[in-house]
């Protein structure tokens, strides 16, 4: 496990997230890596990739380092079971479900309907066929609009559990709740502050993709616990720019709160862009299409429909469009999602 820290302040204010219990799934610190190939066709910044997709955990990804949280209390707690909602394609479900099974619980998944597509790879394989083989019992949502309801939903499953004699944990969506998982990525990013600075590298931006904001949060909250100013873009995968602005920054404030650091962040600090959302969470656009096929034959990196493959459409674009220029040196975080290429296939036609 990557040693936790505390983290220096400007006012001598110690940060640490060591208070917190947590248990030990993700492979860290995972690889920093340089993109040398895209870096040379986009003629601009020279592009990292941080490579959580490398966290392990069945076959990786962003979550695992929330999960190491969420578990953490799950098992303080005692919890024999954990419940979770998602999308179809959910890698925060998939990856749930394997912590569950490493631990010896149960775990329920919930999928929502949220992308309207009916292929039946969608529904049964990538991420739906690892949930299965991973041993989760699968429950299905029709509103996936609705993260309140799919939360009171979760709450209803932990009601039937604890009517068998259970002792179920939920992880819950809406931005209600206290977002704990976004504590790994305090941890995480000063990972990649200490292993660019190991290879005497200076990060000028990250980029990185905006659903849940939590990811988004930890990392502001990470680099801020460390005195770094580094600019934070946002790609929006769910939501336009003005919701997801505030779900940021309500999240960013959550985790400072949790990790020791009140308002350390402020709204200056959010950047969010919804320019390569497309019409909506899951659904395929051609700067999405473009950017995985340059990350695979350029780079050998396999990105997602959803956040991977948008996020990265949106780092292409604004190297694009002069917002990133040469000299500087730009981060882009790679938060998994390789099983839902498979779910997905029908969007590629004949690549």
């Amino acid at each position: 496990m990557y040693e936790v820290k505390s983290f220096e302040l400007k006012e001598g204010q110690k940060v640490s997230v060591s208070d917190f219990p947590r248990v030990s799934l993700a492979h860290t610190p995972t690889p920093l890596e340089s993109m040398p190939n895209l870096t040379r066709l986009l003629g601009g910044p020279d592009l990292l990739v941080k490579r959580d997709d490398c966290t392990g955990l069945a076959m990786g990804g962003n979550k695992a380092r929330h999960l190491e949280f969420y578990f953490g209390e799950a098992v303080a707690q005692k919890a024999d079971t954990v419940i979770i909602t998602g999308a179809i394609q959910s890698n925060f479900a998939r990856q749930t479900a394997a912590a569950a099974a490493k631990l010896g619980m149960a775990c329920h998944i919930q999928l929502e309907h949220r992308v309207p597509i009916t292929a039946p790879e969608y529904e049964a394989s990538g991420n739906v066929l690892l949930d299965r083989l991973l041993g989760a019992t699968i429950h299905y949502f029709p509103e996936g609009g609705d993260e309140t309801a799919a939360d009171k939903a979760l709450e209803d499953i932990a009601d039937q559990i604890r009517a068998e004699g259970g002792n179920p944990y939920v992880i819950h969506l809406s931005a209600d709740h206290p977002p704990l998982g976004a504590l790994g990525y305090v941890i995480g990013a000063g990972e990649f502050l200490d292993q660019a600075a190991e290879r005497g590298l200076a990060i000028d931006a990250v980029v990185l993709p905006s659903g849940s904001a939590a990811t988004h949060a930890g990392v502001l909250v990470g680099l801020k616990s460390r005195n770094s100013d580094i600019e934070v873009t946002g790609v929006c995968v769910r939501r336009n720019k003005d919701r997801q602005f505030e779900r940021v920054f309500r999240q960013a404030t959550a985790v400072a709160e949790m990790a020791g650091c009140p308002e350390a962040v402020s709204k200056d600090d959010i950047h969010v862009t919804d320019d390569y959302l497309g019409p909506g969470y899951g659904q395929s656009t051609p700067g999405m299409l473009e950017a995985m096929t340059l990350a695979a034959r350029e780079e050998g990196l396999i990105l997602d429909p959803v956040y991977t493959g948008k996020s990265m459409a949106g780092l292409i674009g604004l190297v694009r469009s002069g917002h990133f220029k040469s000299g500087q040196t730009v981060l882009y975080l790679h938060t998994g999602g390789t099983p839902a290429v498979f779910g997905y296939s029908s969007m590629f036609g004949d690549l």
